[in-house]
């Protein structure tokens, strides 16, 4: 009685750490995925394409910031 109490334990710590790294790994993919628009999508939101300036980004609105492709 006292093994499947442990093993029922054990197993339960091995599904929750498995859900915590695809977690992890869901995260850590969103956050390295670089931001794009489109210079009508710069231009509709409000902010305005400087291709001229270092990483071509997208000046104010809703897409500041992000780079212009």
């Amino acid at each position: 009685m006292r093994i499947r109490r442990i093993l029922a334990a054990v197993i339960a710590t091995a599904a929750l750490a498995g859900l915590g790294l695809t977690g992890a790994a869901t995260a850590t993919a969103a956050q390295g995925a670089p931001s794009y628009v489109t210079p009508s999508q710069c231009r509709e939101g409000g902010g305005v394409p400087r291709i001229d300036l270092p990483g071509n980004p997208c000046v104010g609105g809703r897409y500041d910031g992000q780079a212009v492709d």
